[in-house]
């Protein structure tokens, strides 16, 4: 195994690269972020201890160090280290790479091949990695930004290990601005507040913060320190990571239905904000809004699907940016409202018992019987209409005659339900008590 060599410095003096360029760690050490991954006691650590990579899938959002980490790899383990995109890349391209592999590899040397964006290569590209990640002519790291799960074949994921890299938090971004002050010997020209919400604009994105950093740097130097209004004139923020088909779409709308489910009205307008800055359909939220409110309130709080639906109209009708306050006003309403899955469970456990009893009539008491044969055989016979009893309730037996009476529907203590019980409990008192009367 190749011992990792200090450099005489941390950085590079070569000043016509991108900052973040020269601020590219040289050893896995001085890698920020993935301390979970790294470390000498986590996964990736312990297998450069070792000296015996296995292929790998290094899956983070950008700018969290996935290249950096797979060229260090192969640097610290002495293998020859090859890099394709799967954006620009094709068959040819692959096959000359795994011949190279096959030669070193008679040589006595391994291969560390490295595909950026692997998610962008299609199922058959995939599969022809297979012969080659099996019989070690290749070791593959692939780098990519979406759920693996969802992107790669399950051919190729069982073969390779898969390491979460997360975004960088404010402490790893703060200690890539002091690399870089202390590199070109420059301070930033921010006060506090806007220091801060130059982190907060990075948005976890290494990369993006050091071409800010370097955008900074190269004002003037009598320029005074600049306040956050200032620094939003002089920088763009980055666009937030969202993908309206991929796997933030579904992590954000999963975060809004379940703060909503939690009764948390604050963080159910949090994610719908971070959805709408996104770019998402407001169109798509409002539909499964409506979705939220039949589902998780129900018979609890009646009018939330009618809230819900009014939302939906008046966006279609407003459009934005003002539909989307009717939009917030319903996720509030359905956040803060009681919630009840009774009717959900009813309908699910109805339905298989409706499967497992096949074609059982109804009783023939409660059949129409438009025809005098009809009402020869009984159809409509002793039929009680309810409005018309004493208690506006007859207690008749409604369900097939060969077939016990069950209860589905369970009723909670929660908001209008609470009405719908207690109705339900005074019926089925009456029912039992004329039960009796009949014995």
């Amino acid at each position: 195994m190749k011992h990792e060599e200090q450099p005489p410095s941390l950085f590079d003096d070569d000043t016509h690269r991108p900052l973040a360029e020269r601020l590219r760690p040289r050893s896995l050490k001085e890698v920020v972020g993935q301390e979970h991954l790294l470390a000498t006691d986590a996964p990736v650590g312990r297998m450069v201890e070792q000296g015996r990579l296995v292929s790998a899938i290094l899956w983070g959002p950008p700018g969290s160090g996935k290249t950096t980490i797979a060229r260090l790899l192969a640097e610290r383990t002495n293998v020859a280290f090859e890099t394709l995109s799967a954006t620009f890349s094709g068959v040819a391209d692959l096959r000359k790479v795994f011949e190279a592999a096959r030669r070193r590899r008679e040589l006595g040397q391994g291969t560390l091949l490295f595909v950026d964006e692997i998610h962008r290569f299609n199922r058959a590209q995939q599969d022809g990695f297979l012969p080659y990640v099996e019989d070690g002519t290749v070791v593959l790291v692939g780098a990519t930004t979406e759920n693996p799960s969802f992107e790669l074949n399950g051919a190729l994921l069982s073969r390779c290990r898969v390491f979460v890299l997360t975004r960088l938090d404010t402490t790893a971004l703060n200690s890539l601005i002091e690399r870089a002050q202390r590199l070109t010997g420059q301070a930033l020209p921010l006060d506090d507040d806007a220091r801060q919400s130059l982190v907060a604009m990075a948005d976890g994105d290494g990369r993006f913060l050091l071409n800010m950093v370097e955008q900074l740097q190269a004002l003037p130097a009598e320029t005074p320190p600049l306040d956050t209004a200032a620094l939003t004139e002089q920088i763009q923020r980055r666009a937030p990571l969202y993908d309206k088909t991929q796997e933030s779409h579904y992590n954000l709308i999963s975060a809004l239905h379940k703060s909503m489910r939690g009764s948390d009205p604050d963080a159910a307008l949090y994610w719908l904000a971070r959805m709408l800055d996104g770019g998402e359909d407001p169109l798509y939220i409002a539909r499964r809004l409506v979705r939220f409110a039949n589902e998780d309130i129900g018979t609890a709080e009646p009018q939330a699907v009618h809230q819900a639906l009014a939302a939906w109209d008046v966006y279609e009708r407003l459009g934005s940016p003002e539909g989307e306050l009717a939009i917030a006003q319903a996720v509030v309403h359905l956040a803060t409202a009681p919630k009840s899955i009774a009717v959900h469970r009813a309908f699910g456990a109805a339905r298989q018992r409706a499967h497992q009893t096949g074609s059982l009539m109804p009783p023939k008491h409660i059949l129409n019987a438009p025809t005098r044969l009809m009402k020869d055989l009984g159809y409509g016979e002793d039929y009680q209409y309810d409005p018309d009893t004493p208690d506006g309730f007859s207690g008749a037996n409604y369900f097939p005659d060969d077939m016990e009476r069950e209860t589905y529907y369970h009723p909670t203590e929660s908001g209008h339900e609470d009405n719908i019980r207690r109705r339900l409990d005074r019926w089925a008192a009456l029912r039992h008590q004329d039960r009796n009367t009949e014995t």
